[in-house]
């Protein structure tokens, strides 16, 4: 079996991993401590705020990378047609956009100088995730059949 199916079959266990894990450390002054924020902390509070928009980060951040996960295991084993791989890109393409949206949450929050905020290792976590089912994706559409 290729690694790139174990990797991707990792990539199962890693994500809900990625969505539980510290994205950031926020804290409005520096005399206070730092609270952390996970994909699934930040789903809870935007729920209780703008339904739409928690369902949005929802579909970018843990459905659409998780069933792109699924699918190219599923079309690494057989069991489901290499014309599904352009679907299954632009899933990843969902999935990038949470990566960049929560990048310039960061940014925009260093920038203003409100408050304080730190990158924690979920955040990298979450992009290392994002950024192997891309490398997959694309070994996999590059990949003669079988």
């Amino acid at each position: 079996m290729s690694v790139l199916r174990w990797i991707d079959l990792s990539l199962l266990v890693l994500y809900p991993v990625a969505w539980v894990a510290p994205l950031m450390r926020a804290g409005l002054l520096p005399l206070f401590g730092l609270s952390e924020i996970s994909v699934l902390t930040g789903l809870q509070a935007l729920w209780q705020t703008d339904i739409f928009l928690a369902g949005v980060v929802a579909l970018f951040a843990l459905v659409a990378p998780y069933v792109k996960t699924i699918g190219l295991a599923l079309v690494q084993f057989d069991l489901l047609h290499r014309r599904t791989l352009p679907a299954l890109a632009l899933m990843g393409k969902l999935a990038m956009a949470d990566v960049f949206l929560i990048a310039l949450y960061i940014t925009i929050v260093k920038g203003i100088g409100i408050g304080r905020i730190e990158t924690a290792w979920g955040l990298y976590l979450f992009s290392a995730c994002i950024l192997a089912s891309l490398l997959i994706s694309l070994a996999e559409t590059r990949r003669m059949p079988d």
